[in-house]
């Protein structure tokens, strides 16, 4: 009877605990989630912005939108604003077309600065000078031959009213008397005579026969009304301080003189004169 009772107590609380058990899982509080890392957050906060910036594109990317390829270094802490970004966010940045401005002054001010050197004209003007010349002939520079109405080989081909008179040259001899009554303006120059005429220079053959030096028979431009050797020995310095003749200023146009003329026309695209014509002192910075 005892042992009937005893397993009537035990099946009674077996029944009561699995009645009970269902409620006490039902009321077990839920598990707390695992909270995201902080490196996480903060990650999200500072994303970096793409590459290209769309428009439209949240503002918070333009505050340093990224200078094109090709930009200058100097320009990059002042970026370029794509189209589309909030004007708030361009107190540091330069339109497109500011940015091309300040492109070509860079180009500008750091172009090399074109001195008066071999191949370039001179940029100032050549102040005239005087110089103490010898007054007759030197013996390492011949002297043209003279032939009658010689002209000067290769004039017809030179176009233009500053060289007519190299064109109509013609070789002449006259005695004293002729070149007087023809011309006022007559002067003995390092062994030989020459006339003055609308602004050049001329030999004239025959004045005193015993003074006919002439270097060159042909016209010599009249600069600055100075006389033949004088403006010869003008046009020698200028080409000397611009590397282009090497030889002893004379004041005769000699072959030394005549080959650097005619270097500096080739250079700076004149008629090869070889000869001593306005354009070529005018590009001198001599007219």
């Amino acid at each position: 009877m005892n042992m009937i009772m005893k397993m009537f107590f035990v099946l009674t609380g077996c029944l009561a605990l699995a009645s009970v058990a269902p409620g006490a899982e039902e009321n077990k509080p839920a598990p707390k989630k695992k909270a995201a890392p902080a490196h996480a957050a903060q990650g999200s906060q500072h994303a970096v912005a793409p590459t290209a910036h769309p428009t439209g594109h949240p503002a918070q990317h333009a505050q340093h939108a990224v200078v094109p390829a090709g930009h200058p270094a100097q320009h990059a802490q002042h970026a370029v604003v794509p189209a589309g970004h909030p004007a708030q966010h361009a107190q540091h940045a330069i339109t497109p077309a500011a940015n091309a401005r300040l492109q070509t002054q860079h180009n500008v001010s750091t172009a090399p600065s074109r001195g008066a050197s071999h191949g370039q004209s001179n940029a100032q003007r050549f102040q005239a000078r005087h110089f103490n010349l010898a007054t007759k002939p030197n013996p390492a520079i011949a002297s043209a031959r003279f032939r009658a109405n010689n002209q000067i080989q290769g004039s017809r081909n030179w176009q233009g009213q500053h060289y007519q008179a190299f064109r109509a040259y013609r070789s002449q001899w006259h005695d004293r008397g002729w070149w007087g009554s023809h011309y006022n303006r007559i002067i003995l120059i390092g062994g030989g005579y020459y006339y003055w005429d609308g602004g050049y220079w001329y030999p004239a053959w025959g004045y005193n026969p015993g003074y006919s030096y002439y270097p060159y028979d042909g016209p010599i431009y009249a600069y600055n009304d100075l006389p033949p050797d004088q403006v010869v020995a003008n046009v020698q310095t200028a080409l000397q301080e611009q590397g282009y003749y090497h030889g002893e200023v004379d004041g005769l146009l000699g072959p030394l003189t005549r080959a650097a003329i005619a270097d500096y026309q080739r250079d700076h695209g004149l008629y090869i004169t070889s000869a001593v014509d306005e354009p070529t002192l005018a590009s001198l910075g001599m007219a």
